[in-house]
């Protein structure tokens, strides 16, 4: 487990150099990213093209066709969050309009999951300052907060941050489902609402010409289990990244930006094959210390600068373990799951 050093008071106090340090890694490559569009849109369509022509032969290797396909519309969801943070081109409107085609192929609306997730970015780890009470990937509940609940409150707490239902159940359905509504977006992000219902728009008119072409059954089993893997993998990256065993959460007094993504977001050690699939995502310290560090250039930066190399590993084996750690134990500085409720001493006193 990484020792956490004291957390800083101000940002200037935390290594002021390291941010100048990752900014030298900004520069977007329009070589590098035309070949990345080709390598994740252009590979996903012809993966998505080879599954309904397997329907043909076998839906066993359709669905076994649903492994690969799925992990390029990550590498393609990877692309348009680049293009929401502004750092796959030094054009905004190149970055918009890749964006939202994008987002036709994850159906993820791009302008509302822009500006929600920019929230995310100016808060991560900030006990103080959580967004939502919905996001269980990313948030926490402290041992306090659990505590004032009532048994009812508790009961559901624990049910919809079970595993099964967190990672397996609900980001489906958030990518089929909730996504296609202003899903808490303000009525002053008019911008944001309308891009929603455009997207739907899109989504409908693409979907209606492949139903048009294969008939409704095929578009419904090659694109449901591709959109369904995608979502159950892309939040276990996500999640896994922000709770696991070593993360640090601060109040406003003592948060601020760098301390925070160097104790607060982990590298997510993968496989070469992996890491190509899911847009070097795993270098999340970077990503968090610098959201305009194109994915291409994360491993470089990771790779040059040894402050870095302190920052939390974490594996697939962690992934397990991870995926129950749900509280933020205060008192010791430390997640913890909801039955190490009932084992620690200091946890036991605080209920009596």
């Amino acid at each position: 487990m990484l020792k956490p050093f004291p957390l800083p008071r101000t940002a200037s106090e935390a290594q002021p150099g390291l941010r100048t340090l990752v900014a030298t890694f900004e520069k977007s490559s329009v070589a590098r990213s035309a070949i990345q569009i080709a390598t994740s849109i252009g590979l996903y369509l012809a993966a998505n093209g080879a599954m309904y022509w397997s329907l043909h032969l076998s839906y066993l290797l359709t669905l076994a066709l649903t492994v690969p396909t799925a992990g390029l519309l990550v590498r393609v969801f990877i692309v348009q969050h680049d293009c929401g943070h502004g750092a796959f081109f030094r054009s905004r409107r190149a970055n918009d309009v890749v964006g939202m085609l994008c987002s036709l192929l994850t159906f993820t609306p791009y302008a509302n999951w822009r500006r929600q997730h920019n929230c995310h970015h100016g808060s991560w780890n900030n006990l103080d300052r959580r967004v939502s009470n919905t996001d269980i990937y990313s948030e926490c509940i402290t041992v306090e907060e659990y505590r004032a609940l009532s048994r009812w409150g508790r009961l559901k707490c624990r049910l919809y941050r079970h595993p099964v239902v967190a990672q397996l159940i609900i980001p489906p359905l958030v990518f089929l489902f909730v996504y296609r509504i202003p899903f808490e977006t303000p009525k002053s992000w008019v911008r944001e609402r309308r891009g929603v219902y455009l997207t739907n728009i899109a989504l409908l008119a693409v979907l209606g010409a492949l139903v048009t072409v294969f008939g409704f059954w095929s578009v419904v089993l090659v694109q449901v289990p591709v959109i369904a893997l995608t979502a159950i993998i892309g939040v276990l990256l996500f999640s896994i990244q922000h709770r696991f065993d070593g993360v640090v959460w601060a109040r406003q007094g003592e948060w601020n930006l760098v301390t925070a993504a160097v104790q607060g977001s982990s590298y997510f050690k993968l496989p070469r094959v992996l890491q190509w699939f899911t847009g070097n995502i795993g270098f999340h310290h970077v990503h968090h210390l610098n959201p305009r560090v194109p994915n291409y250039r994360l491993e470089a930066c990771h790779a040059a600068i040894p402050a870095l190399h302190a920052v939390k590993t974490v594996t697939w084996r962690d992934a397990f373990k991870a995926s129950r750690m749900m509280l933020w134990d205060e008192a010791n500085r430390r997640m913890i799951r909801f039955a190490d409720i009932r084992r620690t001493p200091y946890l036991r006193s605080v209920s009596a």
